[in-house]
């Protein structure tokens, strides 16, 4: 049987990852948006490091790309304490999560991400360590099998989740401060992609990060990419400056549109309104029309097109709105006006 060949990242990944984590805020005062939020870490961080203490353990929930990972090391950078870092899947045995834990600084911040992905054995290794910096840990097999309770430092633990119902409730209510970071305003994205053009030395003007913030879904993280790759067509269709005219040119070649909706949002709206008069349709039926897996619509791109009014679950399935047929530049059916009234007295 043949090896598995090694997979070596190319300089221009490596060079895409440095740029990722050179435009991720480095403090709460660099921290864009969030604004309750951001108060609340402040006051919390402020006390604790005033009692010489750790941090009380953080849940921070939302969809992906809103900043969790960059919170969580704002917070380490703030207490001036190690960051360690890892993931819900990484964590398969109790030896993982042991390792982990006994390696730890005194206040360490231990930033879990995907946390409802966390094997459910293991939440409750978690429990004691969490409440009261103990990790017990079984010694031997069979009956000389003993117990041995090891001692912990201090520690912070931060969890991030993009789907918080997933999560035990015995888990998530040890958390001292649970937290949701909701989608980001247009004004809130121009300022990121504003700063981010200055960190990456890109010439923007103002009509220019409106446009790409404009399209960018509420998201830093497809703010950021956005940008990156008008950047690429303006220097290379353009004169090299990002104005609204580079950017609206570049991202119709990028097939985003002026709600940010890519080729497949279209798609899976098109499928709907087009094949399937509007709806209600199957999860597995719209998956199979329109060629992708149930869940990467259901976590991907669904949720987008609920928060746009574009698309909406019903007991039946999956529906489209009259604006998703407008959006289109589709006639709505009439019976759609009629399929809503008899979907509503269902409830």
């Amino acid at each position: 049987m043949s090896e598995e060949p090694t997979r070596v990242q190319t300089p221009y990944l490596l060079e895409e990852d440095e740029l990722d984590r050179s435009l991720r805020p480095r403090s709460l005062a660099e921290f864009v948006g969030q604004q309750t939020l951001r108060e609340q870490l402040s006051v919390a961080i402020e006390a604790a490091r005033a009692r010489e203490d750790a941090l009380d353990h953080l849940l921070l929930a939302g969809p992906p790309g809103l900043g969790k990972t960059s919170l969580a090391q704002i917070v380490a950078a703030e207490l001036e304490v190690p960051f360690v870092q890892t993931a819900g899947p990484a964590l398969e045995r109790k030896g993982d999560v042991a390792a982990f834990l006994t390696a730890l600084e005194p206040h360490s911040v231990f930033f879990v991400d995907e946390l409802h992905r966390l094997p459910r054995a293991l939440e409750e290794t978690f429990y004691p360590a969490m409440e009261d910096q103990r990790l017990p840990i079984t010694v031997g097999q069979g009956a000389g099998a003993r117990v041995v309770t090891l001692q912990l430092p201090p520690f912070t633990l931060v969890g991030a989740t993009t789907r918080a119902g997933l999560l035990t409730t015995p888990l998530r209510d040890r958390f001292g401060i649970q937290a949701r970071l909701e989608p980001y305003s247009t004004d809130e994205l121009a300022v990121i992609v504003r700063r981010s053009a200055g960190i990456l030395q890109i010439a923007l003007d103002d009509a220019g990060a409106s446009a790409i913030a404009t399209r960018s879904r509420g998201t830093p993280r497809v703010a950021n990419r956005l940008l990156k790759r008008v950047r690429d067509f303006a220097e290379v269709r353009m004169e090299g400056v990002v104005t609204a005219a580079a950017a609206h040119a570049a991202l119709a070649l990028l097939e985003v549109d002026e709600l940010g909706l890519d080729r497949l949002d279209r798609e899976i709206l098109r499928a709907i309104c087009e094949k399937f008069d509007g709806g209600p349709v199957g999860l597995s039926t719209l998956a199979v029309a329109v060629g992708e897996e149930a869940d990467t619509i259901e976590d991907v791109y669904e949720p987008y097109l609920l928060r746009e009014g574009l698309l909406k679950r019903t007991p039946r399935g999956r529906a489209a709105t009259a604006a998703a047929f407008d959006h289109l530049g589709l006639e709505a059916p009439a019976a759609l006006g009629a399929n809503a009234a008899d979907e509503a007295a269902l409830f």
